[in-house]
């Protein structure tokens, strides 16, 4: 192939935005003619990306969600393939998003289409059956993580690890000073950042929780810091009414950079918490119903992604009935009262650091260079 390829992706929620311009980086790096299409975030269409349908249609998380937009989801799903298989990209890439991007992979595959899927479905934390979607879906596998191209390649799925692009785009020495003086807080000031996702349902039920802990965490010298997604503003607003809370638009690095502590919701955030080197308080909360479906049906003890790495708990998890105000703030307080803690976790976060850094884009872009002949 001597022209830049065409791409084909589809990236949901803030996390996949991030994740897809980090990989788009990398890729234009190699080819600087390269176009890109269909459904994405704004730091993709920052990179020239052509958004058909915005990111935030798949912000959508458990059974109940779903079920709810199940209709506009799938007619996205149709209208998508149909457009991308009338003018065929070289290579079509889902960025996370498993359960719409595993349907339509299938369809372009079968059509002909190479399939890339970026982000390894956690199938060693939950949901092994996933196995045999990817198996059908993707012609090769990205791997964040260095344990899971052999669970796939034990499957017969073609699979490379990349290492974490975020990884190579967080500093190993967060920049505190300067994210401080940019949020307009002391070097005095002990710093706890609050950031209950980017979700809506992340916000009615997992913000609660977090600002609770804030008013019973709040002295002289401590300054709160949450990082919204500018859409979500207006449903955290209320929420803070009397509380002392510096709420922020987007800035969830600036925030980690330059905070002593971090409250957080499970997911994407806690690995960049670890990579700012941050100790952390990981919570979680959801509707009853998603919470039953889900109960029992996890493969280890974790569910934050430092303590998957690391293997152990490194950093408390408050999940469901015990992600409580008082609960969040004990776990906090405890943090804050243990220097020699604090500091025998930013050792093992540096570790995973260096585990991840692996010049992700690069390797990714030589993985579907491969793929696709180019």
């Amino acid at each position: 192939m001597q022209t830049a390829p065409r791409l084909g992706m589809v990236a949901g929620e803030a996390s996949g935005d991030l994740l897809a311009s980090l990989l788009l980086q990398g890729l234009r790096a190699r080819w600087p003619g390269l176009t890109a299409h269909g459904i994405g975030g704004p730091k993709m269409m920052a990179l020239g990306f052509e958004t058909w349908w915005p990111h935030s249609k798949l912000s959508i998380f458990g059974y109940v969600d779903a079920l709810m937009n199940i209709r506009e989801l799938l007619s996205i799903r149709k209208q998508l393939g149909n457009r991308l298989l009338a003018d065929k990209p070289d290579v079509f890439i889902g960025v996370d998003a498993p359960d719409f991007n595993f349907g339509l992979e299938a369809r372009l595959r079968a059509a002909g289409i190479k399939t890339v899927h970026f982000v390894c479905p956690s199938i060693w934390a939950w949901r092994p059956e996933r196995v045999e979607k990817i198996r059908c879906s993707a012609d090769h596998v990205l791997c964040l993580f260095p344990f899971e191209p052999e669970l796939l390649q034990k499957a017969g799925i073609g699979a490379t690890y990349v290492g974490h692009p975020l990884a190579d785009a967080i500093p190993m020495e967060p920049p505190r000073a300067a994210a401080r003086a940019a949020l307009g807080l002391a070097e005095g000031d002990t710093v706890i950042a609050l950031l209950p996702g980017s979700r809506k349902s992340e916000i009615n039920y997992i913000a609660p929780a977090l600002i609770g802990a804030a008013r019973l965490l709040a002295k002289p010298g401590r300054r709160f810091v949450m990082p919204v997604v500018p859409g979500l503003r207006g449903l955290v607003e209320p929420l803070i009414q009397g509380a002392d809370i510096q709420l922020i638009d987007g800035q969830s690095h600036a925030a980690l950079a330059a905070c002593d502590l971090t409250l957080l919701a499970s997911g994407t955030a806690t690995l960049e918490a670890a990579l700012f080197k941050c100790p952390m308080v990981i919570a979680y909360k959801m509707h009853a119903m998603n919470w039953w479906r889900m109960k029992g049906r996890g493969l280890q003890p974790w569910v934050g992604l430092p303590n998957i790495l690391a293997r152990e708990f490194l950093v408390p998890e408050l999940i469901q009935h015990d992600c409580t105000p008082e609960n969040l703030a004990r776990e906090a307080e405890a943090w804050l009262a243990d220097a020699p803690r604090r500091t025998a976790v930013h050792e093992r976060f540096v570790h995973i650091h260096e585990l991840l850094r692996q010049d992700t884009a690069r390797r990714a872009a030589d993985a579907i260079a491969n793929l696709i002949g180019a």
